[in-house]
């Protein structure tokens, strides 16, 4: 019998979950699999993604759901129609495993759903995207540098941060509890992409629960190394390119570094900076040594940017096991991160460098360093990582290989 997988997650087919989501699906279905996929809101599935692909929350719903979580904190626990019509469609599917992804947000209510699945006794699989799992109200706790997730939340420092609440009464403790109580019963593997969030849920109150490292992926035909005109383009000319992904200039995604850098480089150098938000360039340096870009194009420019990049960097102070790192190494570019979460564990000398969390004129050294040896240096050694160990078709096969090992109750 045709074995039958539905995924949840925030998003379908963009954003970095969204993306995975999607390409897991597509794996599954070229193993043979029949598999479904259902994500909270925007997107809208064409007549024939309907078949198998299902929007939990309507516009006005969303507008509400969004509006509740943040004035009371408790994200995954509202939405109880909305999840009702959700567990009716489950119902239709009738999977044999439950795959979910970034259950938080506003667009289910977890106490409904894996109440469902602990009656239903369904096998789930939860890949961790962040570290919302296991606390009681944030995604990283290493901005803030709290570690009551260890033993119980409480007086919760990061109300504040994504996932952004104005709570005035600290949900932080009930929403832990809850977690607590809802996972117990489940038989359900935890999936990390990266071996450093695997360590920290062994270290939490899920530690009784198997969790297993398997790494995002990209699509290593696409992520390539290109000839094209960004230099062109952009005005970046023969200077050496220093490329960074601006992650919205969050705190946490290194923005006091971002907005430093320029003002320490040469006039042979220039940081190029991906996926400013409408306004954000009115907060960059006045220097010509800054180059901001709202969005790409195509693919194809964001592939040309990553290809034409002396050197990626991302001086990122939370973060799992960030795919723009992997992305970067598909293109034949070198990487240079802080020494953040799993953002590390694809860098090795041949590849690019480390440097410690929040040491600026590490950074700067390390970047200076990459320069002087130049891409050549390091672009073969890039290209074979990226292919042997993060093709996207290797490492969400592995998924496949993991449903097996669960469907016969081997795991």
């Amino acid at each position: 019998m045709q074995m039958k997988v539905l995924q949840i997650n925030t998003f379908y087919g963009y954003g970095s979950t969204g993306r995975i989501m999607r390409e897991i699906k597509e794996v599954a279905e070229a193993n043979g699999i029949e598999s479904y996929a259902a994500f909270g809101f925007d997107y809208n599935p064409t007549s024939e993604e309907k078949k198998t692909v299902y929007r939990i929350e309507t516009v006005r719903e969303l507008f509400i759901s969004k509006l509740w979580t943040k004035i009371t904190g408790h994200h995954g626990f509202n939405n109880k129609a909305e999840t009702k019509r959700l567990l009716a469609w489950i119902d239709k599917v009738q999977p044999d495993i439950i795959h979910m992804h970034n259950i938080h947000n506003h667009y289910v209510n977890i106490r409904i759903l894996l109440e469902y699945i602990a009656k239903k006794n369904i096998p789930c699989v939860l890949t961790m995207h962040d570290c919302w799992t296991f606390t009681g109200h944030c995604a990283y706790f290493d901005y803030s540098g709290c570690d009551k997730w260890k033993t119980g939340c409480h007086h919760c420092p990061s109300l504040r941060d994504y996932p952004k609440t104005f709570a005035q009464i600290d949900p932080s403790p009930w929403n832990y509890k809850m977690k607590q109580r809802l996972f117990a019963p489940l038989n359900i593997t935890f999936v990390s992409p990266s071996q450093w969030l695997c360590d920290l849920q062994r270290l939490s109150f899920l530690k009784d629960k198997p969790c297993v490292v398997i790494n995002n992926g990209v699509d290593t035909e696409v992520f390539r190394p290109i000839k094209c005109n960004v230099r062109e383009e952009y005005g970046i000319g023969n200077r050496k390119m220093i490329l960074a992904v601006a992650g919205g200039l969050a705190p946490r995604k290194g923005r006091e570094y971002l907005l430093k850098l320029p003002t320490l480089l040469h006039d042979d150098e220039v940081l190029v900076l991906v996926g400013l938000q409408k306004g954000q360039e009115a907060l960059l340096p006045n220097t010509p040594k800054v180059i901001g870009i709202h969005r790409t194009k195509t693919s194809d420019e964001l592939v040309g940017l990553y290809s034409e990049a002396d050197v990626f960097i991302n001086p990122t102070l939370e973060d799992n096991f960030p795919t723009t790192n992997i992305e970067a190494l598909s293109c034949g570019t070198p990487v240079v991160t802080f020494r953040t979460g799993g953002s590390v564990e694809v860098v090795i000398p041949e590849t690019g460098l480390v440097v410690e969390q929040g040491d600026m004129k590490g950074l700067l050294a390390a970047i200076r360093e990459v320069l002087a040896k130049g891409k050549s240096h390091y672009a073969y050694a890039c290209r074979k990582k990226a292919v042997t160990d993060y093709n996207k078709d290797v490492q969400y096969g592995k998924y496949i290989e993991l449903y097996n090992k669960i469907i016969t109750h081997k795991i």
